[in-house]
């Protein structure tokens, strides 16, 4: 069990030869740049997901360089002139922001039942639009990503990719050295086996306190933990997450990644 520890310190484009039945559905597309789906494009700038823009193209309100386009796969290029409802539309730059979250707010863009949404908090941040990567529940603070870089965010959530996480977690009462053993070497719960990482008493002398780093992304993968042994989570925070900590940001407040922060993101160095 000794390893079981944990501390808070812790191309260009294939060119394609279409045949003359698809020059007339498929807008060109200038062959210097590298091609992207439309689909994408749109997203890009901001104006819906992916799956939404699939149906702005079916209903005919995508045009591309005065032609309306209704062919799912179209290719464009970035100097393609692609409008909506005769905007012109632009692929917009990515964005990466870090925000400490607070309690009492949830991790949606909207809320049906007019809670406060982490959107607040970051209004005004950057003209484009941003997406929180993953979920923290209501009461669960901490680091909390926001990001257009659709991609990056698939990557961040989908299990196989084994997104590292550290929460800091305050008990009701003392965790025994028993159940901080079972944790670590798996216990079953209603959706299958789970198993943190590592896990720890944060200080040895307030056993309320534990530390736990997991892969999992499961719903409330940590207060099911827990609960499951009848403990009642008295605070939750994530102090961790792919590679980035809140260190030197105030609570509910954000901050744009640096460079290198995003370098090592897209390069997969958070695992």
């Amino acid at each position: 069990m000794e390893k079981k520890r944990y501390s808070l310190n812790k191309n260009r484009s294939e060119k394609k030869d279409y045949k003359s039945k698809y020059d007339s559905k498929k807008p060109k597309s200038d062959s210097s740049k590298s091609g992207i789906r439309l689909n994408r494009f749109i997203a890009n700038a901001g104006v819906c997901s992916r799956r939404e823009a699939d149906e702005l193209i079916k209903k005919g309100e995508i045009s591309v360089n005065g032609k309306v386009v209704t062919e799912m796969g179209t290719i464009v290029s970035m100097r393609d002139d692609v409008r909506y409802k005769g905007k012109k539309l632009n692929a917009e730059r990515k964005v990466y922001l870090l925000l400490n979250k607070p309690k009492d707010y949830v991790t949606t863009v909207s809320d049906p039942h007019a809670r406060h949404t982490v959107m607040e908090l970051i209004q005004g941040a950057c003209d484009e639009r941003i997406y929180p990567v993953g979920r923290l529940d209501r009461n669960t603070t901490g680091v909390l990503l926001f990001t257009n870089d659709g991609d990056l965010a698939k990557k961040l959530t989908h299990p196989k990719h084994l997104t590292k996480k550290i929460y800091h977690v305050f008990l009701d009462k003392p965790v025994t050295k028993e159940h901080i053993k079972e944790i670590a070497e798996g216990i079953k719960l209603d959706d299958g086996i789970i198993a943190a990482d590592a896990i720890s008493y944060v200080e040895k002398t307030d056993k309320k306190q534990v530390g736990i780093e997991i892969h999992s992304g499961r719903n409330r993968i940590v207060r099911r933990i827990f609960e499951h042994f009848g403990y009642e989570i008295v605070k939750l925070d994530r102090v961790y997450f792919a590679g980035l900590t809140k260190k030197g940001i105030s609570r509910g407040k954000w901050r744009m990644l640096n460079t290198n922060e995003i370098s090592r993101l897209k390069a997969g160095f958070w695992k």
